[in-house]
């Protein structure tokens, strides 16, 4: 045994072993790994129009006061009721337009045949019969005639009576045109006449809407702005006075 002796007055301190510090575990082990999220499918639907299936189609029949003459296209009848609709609220698809200069209501038949447009429209505008006026053709004739351009109209809208709208045959007698050739104004003035009745009478008599035009046309008489270049068609003001006239018919009937 070895026996430890210290002096008399002295101590020795016994030196406790120095413990080791116990050393952390390192966690070596992997964690998980969060499975990636799958990036949500954005599937692009197609675009759809919300106005789809409000859209109205219009057919507009007549003759050089329906195409326009001596104005531009945008300045005509059809053009201008299309404006005067939209500012009312309704969507209007561009006009179909089946009309010439000179044509006779027998030349609008024969066109509109010869067109093959066969769909159905929302409303129809019909305005024929200077031409058979200013060529002489017979009351009875244009009385025939223009009953089966009614009629026509209606099969276009499905036979909606309310969906067709006729414009009277406004009054050229009175234009610059008029005054210088050969013609007697107030013979033109009330042959119109007779053939606006004729028109009027057979629109009624269906119970389609008439729009009566020519007492503002006659207007032309003192006031050239209502009249085209040309000093025979109307200019874009006085279609216009017809574009707002007819607009509210249709209004009538689409709001």
């Amino acid at each position: 045994m070895l026996i430890l002796a210290c002096k008399k007055g002295n101590s020795i301190a016994m030196e406790t072993p120095e413990r080791p510090t116990p050393v952390k575990t390192i966690d070596t082990a992997k964690k998980p790994i969060d499975t990636p999220k799958k990036a949500i499918d954005t599937v692009k639907m197609p675009t759809i129009d919300p106005n789809k299936g409000k859209q109205l189609n219009y057919l507009a029949l007549g003759d050089s006061y329906t195409i326009g003459e001596s104005v531009s296209t945008a300045d005509n009848f059809p053009s201008q009721l299309v404006a005067q609709l939209q500012s009312k609220g309704l969507i209007i698809n561009p006009p179909t337009v089946i009309a010439q200069t000179g044509w006779t209501t027998a030349d609008l038949k024969a066109a509109i045949i010869a067109s093959g447009v066969i769909q159905k429209f929302n409303f129809v505008t019909l305005l024929i019969g200077v031409n058979n006026q200013y060529r002489g053709e017979s009351e009875a004739t244009y009385r025939k005639e223009f009953k089966e351009l009614l009629q026509t109209a209606l099969n276009y809208t499905s036979n909606e009576k309310t969906h067709v709208f006729v414009v009277s045959i406004p009054d050229w007698g009175v234009t610059p045109f008029a005054k210088q050739s050969a013609r007697n104004q107030q013979t033109i003035s009330k042959e119109i006449d007779v053939f606006n009745a004729i028109n009027k009478e057979e629109t009624l008599a269906l119970g389609i809407s008439y729009t009566d035009i020519t007492p503002a046309s006659k207007n032309a008489a003192y006031d050239l702005s209502l009249i085209a270049s040309d000093g025979l068609h109307p200019s874009a003001k006085m279609y216009n006075g017809w574009a707002i006239a007819v607009a509210a018919q249709v209004t009538k009937v689409f709001k």
